[in-house]
């Protein structure tokens, strides 16, 4: 995988084979979820009030980066209520008219999930407030002297909206939201729960030391750790005895380009770049982007996060800047280390 940018297996966006496998591997009520404790707790009382009032529950903002869980909540928020789930995402309403068909589709208690809900336009968050805070639906028939506005009222439901961009979300969609939540990245122990609970309905037999070894080695995200497991199974049926141990976790883990901490090519590229081609930074976005032929938003949004968590990259007013932790990490001069255990 070296120098192709092609599969990469940590990178935490859904790809087509995610999609088809995760919906069978959620949990199916908030007390099986494991991991965001805080945020699961305080679903629980949101979730239980609702319900004692009889009232859909406050619109909900899910932040945090991909990978992470958002989508599963709102799948359990509408599964705790007993309501109807209604799935779209920001990009896929282009035109005020996508929105209104929506909203006027919707029955008394529905949940409406809109992921990447910061890639919105203007106007047709616009055609979003009076939704939320109303319950009604301000249309303009016409044009010119003609025009005329209609509102149409909509059944009482709740919004659920996951962005990984928060700060991109504009102050007054932001501001509409009751309840705001932010998920953040899940500890090897939470994973490695995440892992067993998995492979039991994947019937495959992992032993729980192999499951610690892929949790840490997945980035602090659940999609990325069970995206790992399904092919370290893969190698389990075709090179092992169908039993995923700690010695052929490793192996196939670092035949999968995953070192020891979870990094693969496009992050050790990108701080070598940093490293060796600026002297450690600061660098711009645009200029480590430009090196690794990469859009900027996958360098922000996918490699960057996580880069920062474990302290291996610092974001300055100036750009980019590595650090001493990340020099050792690449085993390069400064430092000892390797990429591999």
């Amino acid at each position: 995988m070296n120098g192709d940018d092609s599969g990469r297996f940590i990178d935490p966006r859904p790809v087509d084979d995610d999609l088809r496998h995760e919906a069978s591997l959620r949990p199916r009520t908030l007390a099986e979820f494991i991991g965001q404790e805080r945020v699961t707790r305080n679903l629980a009382v949101y979730l239980e009030a609702a319900r004692r009032r009889g009232r859909p529950l406050d619109h909900v903002l899910l932040a945090g980066p991909p990978g992470l869980g958002k989508t599963s909540l709102a799948h359990l928020v509408a599964a705790e209520l007993g309501a109807r789930l209604r799935t779209t995402s920001g990009p896929a309403i282009e035109r005020t008219g996508d929105l209104a068909a929506i909203l006027t589709h919707l029955e008394p208690g529905d949940v409406l999930f809109v992921d990447e809900i910061h890639r919105l336009g203007t106007a047709v968050e616009e055609i979003l407030y009076p939704a939320m805070e109303d319950f009604a639906l301000d249309l303009t028939i016409g044009q010119g002297p003609g025009a005329r506005s209609v509102r149409i009222e909509l059944p009482p439901f709740t919004l659920v909206g996951a962005t990984t961009r928060a700060g991109l979300l504009s102050a007054p969609l932001r501001d509409r939201f009751g309840i705001v939540e932010r998920l953040t990245f899940y500890g090897p122990e939470e994973l490695a729960i995440i892992l067993l609970r998995a492979a039991v309905r994947l019937e495959l037999e992992v032993e729980p030391e192999a499951a610690q070894e892929i949790a840490s080695r997945s980035r602090g995200t659940p999609r990325v750790a069970l995206r790992l497991l399904r092919r370290i199974r893969d190698f389990a049926l075709v090179e092992g005895n169908g039993r995923v141990d700690l010695p052929l976790a490793r192996e196939a883990l670092t035949r999968l380009g995953v070192d020891s901490l979870g990094l693969d090519h496009l992050d050790r590229r990108l701080l070598r770049v940093i490293l060796e081609d600026h002297g450690g930074g600061p660098v711009g976005l645009n200029t480590i982007a430009a090196a690794l032929g990469e859009e900027p938003d996958t360098i922000e949004d996918v490699a960057e996060p996580f880069l920062i968590q474990i302290g291996f990259l610092e974001r300055t007013p100036r750009g980019r800047c590595a650090t001493l932790r990340a020099r050792e990490h690449l085993g390069l001069p400064g430092g000892p280390g390797g990429l591999f255990r």
